[in-house]
């Protein structure tokens, strides 16, 4: 990053945007333009190709580029001379992410970023690719011989650049001319997909396929749903690799939260950069898998990665940041890992500790074993696990306990508190350290996955405080997110707020305001929801290809208008879009919606069963459209009222990712609102349960013991 050389340089274009990202960018040598119309008119004007860059903060190599030719003068200049130069956070602007990744994977056979695309004045791409280094290494061009190529060919050979930008622009193109699948919807496809994924399993470290491995958090809850229909291995495919994942130095021990991936295929050595989107899906994983399987470690693991988000990821303000970097002091990595001597040294003094370790109190040689001993636990040695230093990690997690506790010479209860000491010690000296760089732009989508996965977390596990802070993150989106028409957008950084916002924000948000009021019963969230989903249908359906485009009706005319189908990192609009419609539909009758969600789920009905590690959401909306779904009416107050609560705990206690929630007292604003609470009748007074099935209900009940029998029925 190039802050520390900012004062040498004239700013740039750049320096006027409010990402992170693009004022990291800001005092390069490159005359950089942001997206937008005065740099494709100067392209025009002057007859010159577009050099399109696009990346994020958190990212390693994007980096590592910047300072070897967006800073170099030379390069610079070579850019300045042939090319009208465009900088592009893939987060604030998803939309040309997707076009032109779809080129580069079109023309490479791989995408990533840092991304660099070569472009006609009209937007059509002609030559791609990502990283390309200072000079010829690892099969790869150096960047100035790329320029210099482009550049030549640009004057001699303009009308195969025109030929080739025209072919590669039709191709990206084909996904958005997709149309709805003819063959039914049914539950072969989800038996499908479950085997496929089956057959990439890593049976001893989880996951699927090798490295680099992701988390797949969307994979993992479809086949959470896969283990609740009776699909053998199905849970433990999941728990394996939530135990491995919670072990390996992929989860932050110190500080709790998750690193973006692992690059090798135990879960140990990471790409260190954190992101909300990644953090926020775990930690409704985790929280859900602590339900389904009662392993409290789970729990723990769900609990820290909250604390995380709340301490280091949100504004003061209620909102919250979209990353943490990969790098400080300008190293990969620098800020997370250890020398021996540094674990050594905070395990002993937990040892020594007499407010930790009662039953006995080590000192000399004794302390020394034990914090070695510790310190071996956590997976370091003397020489380093990782590129000399240590990455803290559980690689046999509880496995080896025993032989840990042994060689300590301490007692187990003194043993686990004297780890769990160590790691706050840790973290306290890790403060210590020059932080790595926030990105803290506020995104819509991304936090709505945070605003869900708070509140799913804080009411199964009697954590009050995430339930408050989702609130809050909920509030500070729709009264700082939305432009003077009530139109959600996409960012908001230091008071100034950004585009219009995308089908996945239109969607993530929608699904959170519904999780808020099943949990707070609060109208007014869905109210909320319901107009966003409103917006949502009105503005990026398809009525005639099925689903929805990425890009709302409102938006500035792109070479195709992409439509986003697979679940990446982030659940694709469609998909969240096929989930919260149909939830809506099961708490108002409003067929409609769920009909526009479904068109979505027959776009990529075929790639189901065929790619379901890029489907997940998409599957596990499937499975809502194919299961019974429960529509359970809440008679009476949970907020005053204990019974109430009583039954509302007796849902919010279990995984049933197909049950559908409404409360409040009879007479009340949710039931002139909300169809399913209408006409909901007290029990002799006391708070009474209704449980449905397309709007037709069993008698009702007012203990929890019977709703949980009736929750449970075939």
């Amino acid at each position: 990053m190039s802050e520390a050389r900012s004062e040498a340089s004239e700013p740039n274009r750049l320096i006027h945007e409010t990402s992170p990202y693009l004022l990291q960018h800001a005092h390069n040598p490159v005359d950089w333009y942001p997206w937008g119309p005065e740099a494709l008119e100067r392209a025009r004007a002057e007859d010159r190709p577009v050099l399109l860059s696009i990346g994020y903060a958190a990212c390693h190599w994007c980096h590592v580029m910047e300072r070897e030719s967006f800073e170099d003068p030379v390069t610079a200049a070579l850019m300045n001379e042939h090319f009208v130069c465009i900088k592009v956070d893939r987060e604030e602007r998803p939309d040309l992410d997707a076009i032109y990744m779809d080129a580069v994977q079109a023309m490479t056979g791989s995408g990533g970023w840092p991304m660099t695309v070569f472009l006609t004045s009209d937007g059509r791409p002609f030559y791609a690719g990502t990283y390309f280094p200072p000079e010829d290494r690892h099969g790869l061009p150096a960047f100035k011989r790329v320029l210099g190529a482009l550049a030549e060919t640009w004057r001699e050979r303009r009308q195969d650049i025109e030929s080739q930008g025209s072919r590669v622009a039709q191709g990206i193109g084909r996904v958005a001319a997709l149309r709805e699948s003819t063959d039914p919807l049914a539950d072969d496809v989800l038996r499908g997909a479950f085997a496929a994924l089956s057959k990439v399993f890593d049976p001893e470290w989880g996951g699927f396929g090798g490295a680099p491995k992701f988390p797949q958090p969307m994979t993992l809850e479809f086949l959470l749903r896969c283990h609740l229909r009776g699909y053998e291995g199905a849970l433990e495919m999941v728990t394996t690799t939530l135990d491995r994942m919670a072990g390996g130095g992929v989860y932050d021990h110190v500080a709790g939260g998750f690193h973006r991936y692992s690059t090798d295929g135990r879960w140990h050595v990471p790409h260190f950069e954190k992101m909300l989107y990644d953090n926020a899906q775990l930690l409704r994983l985790y929280a859900r898998a602590w339900q389904v399987s009662g392993n409290e470690w789970y729990r723990r693991v769900a609990t820290e990665t909250g604390e995380y988000m709340l301490r280091e990821m949100r504004h003061p303000s209620g909102g919250f940041f979209s990353s943490q970097d990969a790098d400080s002091e300008g190293v990969e990595g620098r800020f997370y890992v250890w020398s021996w001597d540094e674990i050594v040294d905070a395990a002993a003094e937990a040892v020594s500790d007499p407010r930790y370790v009662t039953d006995s109190q080590p000192d000399g040689e004794a302390t020394q074993r034990a914090a070695e001993a510790i310190a071996r636990f956590f997976g370091a040695v003397p020489e380093g696990n990782w590129e000399g230093a240590n990455i803290v990690w559980r690689p046999f997690l509880w496995d080896q306990v025993d032989r840990s506790v042994a060689e300590s010479g301490l007692s187990r209860s003194d043993f686990e508190e004297a780890m769990d000491r160590t790691l706050q010690l840790l973290l306290q000296r890790r403060e210590g350290r020059v932080r790595p760089a926030t990105d803290d732009k506020i995104l819509a989508g991304w936090n709505g996955l945070a605003i869900s996965a708070l509140v799913e977390a804080g009411r199964a596990m009697g954590e009050p405080h995430f339930i408050e802070a989702a609130v809050a993150a909920a509030e500070f989106v729709l009264a700082n997110l939305r432009d003077g028409d009530g139109r959600l957008l996409r960012s908001w950084r230091e008071g100034r707020p950004g585009r219009p916002g995308f089908v996945d924000d239109q969607a993530l948000m929608a699904s959170a305001c519904l999780t808020l009021y099943e949990t707070t019963f609060d109208v007014r969230f869905f109210r909320e929801a319901r107009a966003l989903a409103d917006d949502l249908v009105r503005l990026f359906r398809d009525p005639e290809g099925g689903g929805f485009f990425q890009t709302g009706s409102d938006a500035e005319e792109l070479v195709v208008r992409p439509k986003e189908l697979f679940d990446n990192a982030v659940p694709s609009g469609n998909s969240v879009a096929a989930e919260v419609l149909q939830r809506l539909a099961h708490l108002t009758g409003e067929s409609e919606r769920a009909r526009a969600g479904v068109s979505a789920l027959r776009l990529v009905r075929d790639l189901m069963a065929r790619a379901p590690s890029a489907t997940g959401h998409a599957l596990c909306a499937l499975d809502l459209y194919l299961s019974k779904v429960r529509e359970v009416a809440i008679a009476g107050d949970p907020a005053s009222d204990e019974e109430a609560g009583r039954l509302v705990r007796t849902v919010h206690r279990r995984f049933a990712p197909n049950v559908v929630l409404a409360g409040g007292p009879p007479g009340g604003e949710g039931s002139k609102e909300i169809p399913l609470l209408a006409d909901r009748a007290l029990i002799d007074g006391r708070a009474a349960a209704y449980v449905c099935e397309g709007f037709v209900c069993r008698l009702p009940v007012t203990e929890p013991e019977d709703l949980a029998a009736q929750l449970s029925a075939s």
